[in-house]
């Protein structure tokens, strides 16, 4: 397939850690790639499991990285929080939440199912004949998870781009990936 034919879209929930360490490895690796989150508001663990830091959308990664190093630079730079938000900082400006982004992906990898079926719907009120192939691989939400899902996702979107007919091709590597890699996915095609 074409490189700048096949565009690629991670999405986990708040576009923080999961979706953004496959977008920079992804990256890495020379593929066209986007990532996203589909929750309400963007989630990072608080102090207290009670007192989550919540943002908007479209808060800058940077913004978000003061107002946690201002808080407690000691304990957000312990918990990882810090670090994370100096990555992402370096890929892009900001979270972006995939039920506002207007461009068309040959592929859509979710990272926990609860996402797969919010890009579902989303798409679903879509129209169109384009064909988009929507797959979730579940990765908990923890640093190093996020880093093995990063490899993950980067085999199974490496054997879709070597792929001649995609649409053709998809049901048999996903079972050859799921054969290799022990990592049951939910897979669908939708058009929009």
């Amino acid at each position: 397939m074409a490189t700048e034919a096949f565009t690629i879209a991670v999405v986990c929930s708040s576009n923080m850690n999961r979706s953004m360490e496959s977008h920079a490895f992804l990256s890495k690796k020379g593929f066209n790639v986007r990532s996203f989150g589909t929750g309400d508001k963007v989630k990072l663990p608080g102090i207290t499991p009670d007192k989550p830091n919540i943002y908007d959308f479209g808060c800058s990664y940077d913004e978000i990285y003061k107002d946690l190093y201002n808080k407690d630079t000691s304990y957000y730079t312990q918990n990882g929080l810090l670090n994370m938000l100096d990555r992402n900082r370096r890929i892009k400006q900001y979270p972006e939440r995939f039920q506002e982004c207007k461009e068309q992906f040959s592929v859509v990898i979710t990272c926990e199912e609860r996402v797969y079926d919010q890009v579902l719907e989303c798409i679903l009120q879509s129209f169109g004949n384009k064909p988009v192939h929507i797959v979730n691989i579940d990765i908990q939400d923890n640093h190093e998870e996020a880093t093995l899902g990063a490899f993950l996702i980067c085999e199974l979107v490496s054997l879709f781009s070597r792929s001649g007919d995609l649409d053709n091709d998809i049901d048999q590597l996903i079972d050859k990936y799921e054969e290799k890699c022990h990592q049951p996915i939910f897979y669908c095609v939708l058009f929009y």
